[in-house]
């Protein structure tokens, strides 16, 4: 199954998360593969690279890295400038052709996108786009700061627009620096968003504890024992 990640804006979390999420899925004993299929500001796959570690997987070959990582750009900017600067353009068949063939070699497959929704990838399409062609459901990553209630809500209402399942939402608490403003604006966004499971994500250093993991696994399970019971099986 594909499940794909985006945030509310870029530097939000979005790697660090997805690597969360992969431990989670892989404690309830599936074969689990992350995918960065867009990464800019690099010469390599520099956020996949960052997920096997995090997770303590053996890094890609150089075939398993052209489905993982089929888009690679130097230039830090959103998708399309950053390819067009190298004279290329992104096609989104490509992705989800890709992105199919790894469903089909695992359990579970966790998309990493580039910056927020509406990140043009195209001169014509956007993150939110690419989502809509996969039409999986999605994880929101959002951010314990000031601020986050309106970037979160406005996220939150665009994928409900498109008809995109939001599984749930992964609060990074990295950014907290008001307990008060973290707590409240969480509640705000759950009530106001129709947000019922969430993930708190605090500051990681090194490998992913694995405390958080085994909290990643219970969101997973309280997600998707109701809705999806045969991903659990």
């Amino acid at each position: 199954m594909i499940f794909f990640v985006t945030g509310t804006d870029t530097g939000i979390g979005k790697t660090l998360a997805t690597a969360v999420l992969a431990k989670g899925f892989s404690l309830l004993g599936k074969k689990v593969i992350t995918q960065k299929p867009i990464q800019t500001g690099a010469d390599y796959p520099e956020d996949l690279t960052l997920h096997r570690k995090l997770t303590g997987m053996s890094l890609d070959s150089p075939e398993l890295l052209k489905l993982t990582s089929p888009y690679v750009f130097k230039f830090p900017a959103a998708p399309e400038l950053a390819a067009r600067l190298e004279n290329q353009e992104i096609d989104l068949l490509q992705i989800k052709k890709c992105t199919e063939e790894l469903d089909r070699r695992y359990d579970v497959v966790l998309v990493e996108g580039a910056g927020g929704l509406y990140v043009p990838i195209t001169r014509e399409e956007t993150m939110l786009d690419l989502i809509s062609l996969l039409m999986c459901p999605v994880f929101l990553v959002s951010a314990a700061r000031l601020g986050t209630i309106n970037h979160t809500l406005l996220s939150i209402q665009a994928l409900k627009q498109k008809g995109i399942f939001i599984a749930g939402l992964i609060y990074n608490l990295y950014f907290s620096g008001d307990d008060v403003i973290s707590r409240e604006s969480l509640e705000d966004i759950k009530r106001l968003g129709e947000i019922e499971h969430v993930l708190l994500m605090p500051k990681v250093e090194g490998e992913i504890p694995e405390d958080l993991a085994l909290s990643a696994k219970k969101f997973l399970e309280d997600i998707f024992k109701p809705k999806f019971p045969e991903l659990l099986s």
